[in-house]
This record gives structure tokens, C-alpha cells and sequence, in this order.
């Protein structure tokens, strides 16, 4: 448990050290005022994630091994993005059925989300070095810990949640780190996460942009994306592709 909780300090802590550093060099060194533009932020947040994947993998607080994937394990691969895109639709649903929680998201970062660049570290850096921190390193920790899968699984989900920083993306992430978590456990690899992890970062990266660009903002409802009398019947339908991806993954998922 203190390796778990060492590693997720250790991670937010090298995080807001990079941030401070950055937003130090933009406005003392290149005497800029204010916010960062988003270039300057999707280069600090990529060199953020590139120093945790460098750290995590010298310190071998994680390990990376290649015995997984040399089973070729393709149907757990495809059911992973099945299981991405069937997520998305119920998460959503069930997170505006729970008391407001607040958007932190800056304007910057909303920004970024916008930008063809942002994507790097949205779709690309993000889903790989989170895997490698919260499943690879943190997850595999406790799972020494506990005896108790789930109990361990559920504490990563946690802190994987916590780390967002963000209230109103807590709950999903939290869903998403529970479902993260047991790929992991069943496979001991962080391949299937990453997987998932990049189809769920790519449909909210295009989800944000598509919003934005039909009602000029992101801070959209299910009931304004498919219409207020196809909201269960989109739930009905990503269920549709959900529980079957979870049935499939349970019977193919070995490590």
C-alpha cells in the first residue's frame, strides 16, 4: 500500500514540478503574461508524461515485458475497443444522473482538447504512460498487498480518478480505472489497458470537438447529442455492445 500511494505522489508531484517549471520559463524567460498558450502547454504536458514513462521504466517501477502480446491475442485486442466504445454512452448517461460536480477544466486545457497537436498527449502519451503508472506500477503494487483483487483494483480506480484533478471526469475515470484494473489482473499486462484506454481517449477527444464545433461548446448533454427521445435507446444500444465485450473478454482474458 505505501508503494501505491508513493507512486501516485510521486507522479502528481512530478506533474505540478513540470507545470511550475514551465509557466516559471513563460512568463520570467519568455516575458509572457497569463495563461500559457496551448502549444506551450501541449509541449509541457508531453514532456510531463515522457519524464514519468522515462522514470517508471529506469526505476523498474514498472515492468515491461513483451510475453503477452507474443500470444497474439487479437479477439481480446478487438473486444478491448468494443468494451471502449460501449462505455462511453452509459458512463455519461449515469454522470448526469448524479449531483453536479465542478469543471475545472481551465480554458487552456479546453484548448488543447481543440488542437490537432492536443491530441498527442490526449490519445497518444496519456493512455500509455497512464497505464504504465496506475496499472503497471501502482495496480501490480497492491495486488502484492491484498489478497483481495477487487479491493486492490478498486484503490487504483481510486487514485487513477483522484489524479484527473477534475471532479466533474472523477466518476467516469473511476468506472474506466475499475474496468482497467481487471484487464490488467487478468492478463498481467498493461497492453489491453492502453488499448481501451486510447478508443476512450479518442471518442472524448472527437466528442469535444464535434460539440464544440455544432453548439460552439463542449459542455454538451446526450439528450443534445442524439435527442432527448433516443437518450435510453442509445443506452440500450452501447449496452448492446458493452456486455457482450465484457462476456468476451472474461473468456479470453489469460495471462
Amino acid at each position: 500500500m505505501r508503494k501505491a500511494l508513493a507512486y501516485t505522489v510521486i507522479f502528481a508531484a512530478l506533474q505540478v514540478f513540470v507545470s511550475t517549471v514551465a509557466q516559471l520559463m513563460w512568463t520570467m524567460v519568455l516575458k509572457h503574461d497569463g495563461v500559457m498558450s496551448t502549444t506551450a502547454m501541449i509541449i509541457t504536458l508531453s514532456t510531463f508524461n515522457v519524464l514519468a514513462m522515462v522514470l517508471f521504466l529506469a526505476t523498474k517501477w514498472t515492468v515491461v515485458s513483451r510475453h503477452w502480446v507474443r500470444t497474439r491475442p487479437w479477439a481480446v485486442l478487438f473486444w478491448c475497443v468494443m468494451a471502449a466504445i460501449g462505455l462511453i454512452v452509459p458512463s455519461v448517461w449515469l454522470q448526469e444522473h448524479m449531483p453536479d460536480l465542478p469543471n475545472l477544466m481551465g480554458e487552456g486545457v479546453e484548448e488543447m482538447m481543440g488542437s490537432r497537436l492536443g491530441y498527442v498527449v490526449v490519445g497518444l502519451l496519456a493512455p500509455l504512460v497512464e497505464e504504465m503508472v496506475f496499472r503497471g506500477a501502482i495496480l501490480r503494487s497492491l495486488l502484492k498487498w491484498s489478497s483481495n483483487h477487487w479491493l486492490a483494483i478498486a484503490i487504483s480506480a481510486g487514485l487513477f480518478a483522484l489524479s484527473h484533478f477534475n471532479p466533474a471526469q472523477m466518476p467516469h475515470a473511476f468506472l474506466v480505472g475499475l474496468l482497467l484494473g481487471w484487464m490488467y489482473y487478468r492478463t498481467d499486462s498493461i497492453v489491453p489497458g492502453v488499448v481501451l484506454h486510447w478508443v476512450n481517449n479518442s471518442i472524448a477527444y472527437a466528442v469535444f470537438n464535434l460539440s464544440k464545433a455544432a453548439y460552439g461548446t463542449a459542455d454538451t448533454t446526450l439528450a443534445q447529442l442524439v435527442g432527448e427521445e433516443r437518450v435510453l435507446l442509445a443506452v440500450g444500444f452501447s449496452l448492446l455492445m458493452l456486455l457482450p465485450a465484457l462476456y468476451q473478454l472474461n473468456l479470453r482474458m489469460k495471462k
